[in-house]
């Protein structure tokens, strides 16, 4: 016999509602455009300018402050890069760009409060967050019958809960605003086919969930003029993937790409360049896969 109480709790599934998202105003919302890039009409070089201040989390590393670089070469005012361990490199940016403001705070991304409480900061720091790239992540290659579960959760909760946290609150900031904004998230060829040689369930499943993370925050924060897009870099020559010890893995990457080499950094930093600018204005909801073409095998 059905316990009553189970039962109850079934018949009151037939009462529930459920919240329906609210989409942007069409044709309203073209003079943002203009408003978010007044430099861009009729420019050349406009076309690809950033303006305003931006969070780059996962900022000091190689690829993240490639990044940073670019964003500021193409006119960003402010910048705050968000790591466990800022470095001196964000110094060098200091120099190269006297004109910018440039902060950076350790944090732990896959702490709430801290995520929330440096938004907050930068906001007053800068003036405003009018763009976020997520670069914070950890990999694991590890065979998934050897796994230990506080991997997995680990992996999940920096690549993917992490994510969410950065991107949450720096929407609430530009919902705050009223001027709209733009996120872009780090995702991975790893989130579209299963790497090789190495071994690293957690590591593609946490980038495929970033993938419709993108997908569901697009559609969700359209109404407030912020578009939210991903990018998937394929292996990147960084010191990360450097060593002898990955001399064999190495080979393999290239000899499977149609290129036939690894990507540098600054491939990377072009995409992001062109998602936060003018020329990106209409790309919403978009995976940017960069890779040399390793996806098609």
């Amino acid at each position: 016999m059905a316990n009553p109480s189970h039962a109850d709790a079934r018949s009151e599934l037939t009462k529930r509602t459920i919240p329906f998202m609210t989409l942007a105003h069409g044709d309203d919302d073209k003079a943002s455009v203009d408003a978010q890039h007044p430099a861009a009409r009729n420019s050349a070089p406009g076309r690809f300018s950033i303006s305003g201040n931006a969070i780059v989390t996962g900022g000091a590393g190689a690829i993240g402050m490639e990044v940073a670089r670019a964003m500021l070469q193409h006119g960003l005012s402010g910048l705050m890069i968000l790591d466990l361990a800022p470095r001196d490199s964000i110094q060098t940016l200091r120099e190269e760009f006297p004109g910018a403001k440039v902060e950076a705070r350790g944090v732990d991304v896959t702490d709430e409060e801290q995520v929330a409480h440096a938004v907050a900061e930068t906001a007053t720091l800068l003036g405003s967050v009018d763009s976020l790239v997520c670069f914070a992540g950890i990999v694991g290659c590890v065979h998934a019958l050897d796994m230990p579960a506080s991997q997995w959760r680990r992996v999940l909760d920096v690549n993917t809960t992490g994510t969410f946290l950065c991107a949450q609150a720096a929407a609430r900031q530009m919902v705050a605003q009223g001027t709209g904004g733009r996120i872009v998230l780090t995702a991975s060829i790893s989130a579209h086919r299963v790497n090789f040689p190495q071994p690293q369930a957690a590591y593609n499943v946490s980038k495929a969930a970033v993938v419709m993370l993108k997908s569901s925050l697009a559609a969700e924060w359209a109404r407030y003029g912020i578009t939210v897009n991903s990018v998937s870099p394929g292996y990147m020559d960084t010191v990360l993937n450097e060593g002898e010890g990955l001399a064999e893995a190495r080979r393999s990457w290239c000899g499977r790409n149609p290129l036939g080499r690894m990507g540098v950094p600054e491939e990377v930093a072009g995409v992001v360049v062109m998602l936060l600018s003018r020329a990106g204005s209409y790309v919403n909801g978009a995976d940017v896969v960069v890779d040399g073409g390793g996806v098609v095998f």
